[in-house]
């Protein structure tokens, strides 16, 4: 379920947020690692694309990149990048079978409601490929909040998030940690996790 409040402040911020963290979300050590997983010319989801800056980092590799995102702003920056589809979608609007080659979520979903992590993730895991490579960035914790932003929040341990992976047939294969200051100011830890489709 979308979550009105969240999505309000991405549409009045996007502007500061692409400032401060959209150039930060790719080139990177991680996304040239999923890169690394896909064919030549992939199929592409940035699933909550934020301001597109992943998206077309991607687009600019030469795969064929589509970015959703329910915020309108974000949407609006997204698809001015060459290359890139972008549409204003919310997670439960993925649909279909055997599309993408790659599904990147990028510190996206940990916005979803805990309850409704099993099935966007068996979504995803429905979306790709055999064989497809899917990417996930979560904040570690056990507890749902709000941020002082008012931004909600949910939080996950890795053996959580491992379980959750494997239940839709998703294997990682691997990881990283560590933690950091995000647009509200605070030094969270955080996973990043990429796990590949069962074939």
């Amino acid at each position: 379920m979308i979550d009105p409040e969240t999505i309000a402040v991405y549409d009045a911020r996007a502007a500061d947020y692409a400032d401060r963290i959209g150039k930060e979300a790719a080139p990177q050590p991680q996304a040239d690692s999923f890169l690394s997983h896909l064919p030549e010319t992939a199929d592409i989801l940035d699933l909550g694309c934020g301001p597109g800056t992943a998206a077309a980092y991607f687009a600019q590799a030469g795969h064929r990149v589509t970015a959703t995102d329910a915020s309108a702003s974000m949407i609006d920056m997204a698809a001015r990048h060459e290359g890139v589809t972008a549409r204003q979608e919310t997670f439960s609007a993925l649909t279909g079978t055997g599309i993408y080659d790659g599904i990147w979520a990028n510190f996206s979903l940990l916005h979803a409601e805990r309850a409704a992590l099993p099935n966007h993730l068996q979504a995803i895991a429905t979306a790709l490929r055999p064989g497809g490579i899917f990417h996930i960035g979560m904040k570690l914790g056990h507890s749902s909040t709000r941020d002082r932003l008012g931004r909600r929040y949910t939080f996950v341990m890795q053996d959580e998030l491992t379980g959750l992976l494997t239940d839709v047939g998703l294997t990682p294969v691997t990881h990283w940690t560590g933690s950091g200051v995000g647009f509200a100011g605070t030094d969270d830890p955080w996973i990043v996790m990429q796990a590949r489709k069962n074939a």
